[in-house]
């Protein structure tokens, strides 16, 4: 199998067990975990950790990976504190056996250019990069419109430049489409070779608006064939954001949930028969 099946169950509701329970209906055996109990993911604590693990284990699924929100803050900000959030989701990661842990590349503060950015978000990245070495995870550099790391040049520039194991790429379609770039035509051939992990989510160039895989301008079936070509095996994550977009959270709803892994499933179908 070229694919495992993962999601965020917070875009399907707030209640854990009916992220679990909608998962399970839709065969999804992994879980991205980004919130549970009203805390963001690098907020649980071991009794949380615990409580989830047993839910978990109730619904059979495990979990792809430990979707933090760290790097999305300003350049300068919170520096000791991003590394706080690190050391527990790397707890995390380490508890439920996943590798995977997600991140981004900094905000600019007011009036920096670019090349400050550039050499602030590296600076920071390589100090986390080095403790994921030392712990044996893999950070996952996710593509988020305005971050250092927003379009493909910049992606690639980050992993080139820390040029490490343990840092790979966050392939999302729908965030590059927010910056106008075409996902497969013009961001895969630039980070190919450094994809981990794919977010499943599509959108119109036009506007923005985020609509199941296949119906917007993602090019969600031509990367994925590309994908099955490379004879190994990819999390496909869904993030569908189909009813809220949101800077730290999308949401779908138990029904459009359903509905976007429905269209990633025929999707699939397509390129399996």
């Amino acid at each position: 199998m070229w694919y495992k099946l993962s999601g965020f169950g917070d875009e399907i509701s707030p209640d854990f067990e009916e992220q679990l329970r909608v998962l399970k209906e839709e065969s999804i055996e992994y879980l991205e975990l980004r919130s549970a109990f009203g805390k963001n993911v690098v907020a649980l604590n071991k009794d949380d950790s615990e409580k989830i693990k047993e839910m978990l284990d109730k619904y059979e699924i495990k979990i792809s990976a430990i979707a933090s929100p760290i790097g999305k803050v300003r350049a300068r900000e919170d520096v000791e504190g991003q590394k706080e959030k690190l050391e527990n989701a790397i707890r995390l990661a380490h508890f439920f056996g996943t590798p995977y842990i997600r991140i981004f590349s900094f905000y600019p503060e007011e009036g920096m250019s670019i090349d400050e950015l550039r050499n602030i978000s590296l600076e920071r990245l390589g100090e986390l990069v080095k403790i994921a070495e030392k712990e044996g995870v893999i950070l996952l550099h996710e593509n988020e419109k305005r971050i250092y790391g927003d379009i493909p040049e910049r992606c690639l520039d980050i992993l080139k430049s820390i040029n490490s194991p343990n840092l790979k790429a966050v392939f999302d379609p729908s965030n590059f489409i927010q910056c106008n770039v075409k996902p497969f035509k013009e961001a895969y051939p630039i980070l190919e070779d450094y994809i981990e992990y794919v977010h499943i989510k599509d959108a119109h160039l036009s506007d923005g608006i985020e609509v199941p895989a296949g119906e917007g301008d993602g090019e969600i079936k031509e990367l994925l064939i590309s994908l099955k070509a490379k004879r190994r095996e990819y999390f496909l994550s869904l993030e569908p954001h189909l009813a809220h977009s949101g800077q730290f959270q999308g949401f779908s709803g138990p029904e459009l949930f359903k509905k976007a892994s429905q269209a990633l499933k025929k999707i699939i179908f397509e390129i399996e028969r």
